[in-house]
């Protein structure tokens, strides 16, 4: 792989993937309802909001779940993808499978979002406890949901919270089972690792 193709595919990594990681942050911004008059939920809103306003009026929700967001996410994905073999002068043995492989890769990314925001979380309730930062708020509010059931079932532990670790395993489980799936579906690994992020 000469060096203007790694290029190209930082490039383009960087860019499909930011835009995606946008969009999937807007899904939970949703789903556990956080502030959306914060300055970090109005700049992904603004951001996002060009390509899902056309899509909205194609693709209704369902079930509470903004599906033209999902569906951008998805289609995004699939042109990262195909251009990056494009690029790379790879192929698929079966193009049909990439919907399934836009599905696995955005839920591969939806987990390193949670991963990175806990792990944030954790860091700045150390360094910054009781801050009202903007950022830190909304952290919580977007890792409360998913830390909040295992703190339920957690007994109490005199302030200290063991929710993370239990989190970071069921993280770990879901990237074991996303993974089998991928080789299931037998996704070669090294467009994989190139696309999908694994």
């Amino acid at each position: 792989m000469g060096a203007m193709t790694q290029i190209a595919n930082l490039l383009i990594l960087t860019f499909f993937n930011l835009f995606i990681i946008a969009v999937l942050l807007r899904l939970i911004l949703q789903f556990s309802k956080a502030d959306f008059y914060n300055p970090i939920s109005q700049f992904i809103v603004k951001v996002t909001q060009p390509a899902l306003k056309p899509l909205r009026q194609l693709i209704p929700g369902l079930m509470g779940i903004d599906m033209a967001a999902v569906v951008l996410a998805l289609a995004l994905h699939s042109i990262a993808t195909l251009t990056l073999l494009l690029i790379n002068d790879l192929s698929l043995a079966n193009y049909a499978l990439l919907p399934l492989w836009s599905v696995l890769g955005c839920l591969n990314l939806l987990v390193k979002i949670y991963f990175v925001a806990i792990i944030a979380s954790i860091v700045l309730s150390w360094v910054a406890p009781g801050s009202y930062n903007p950022g830190i708020l909304l952290l919580h509010q977007l890792t409360e949901p998913v830390m909040a059931p295992f703190r339920k079932m957690l007994p109490s532990m005199g302030g200290l919270d063991l929710s993370p670790i239990f989190v970071f395993i069921a993280i770990n489980i879901v990237q074991i089972i996303i993974s089998s799936l991928a080789a299931a579906v037998g996704i070669n690994w090294q467009i994989a690792a190139l696309v999908i992020g694994f």
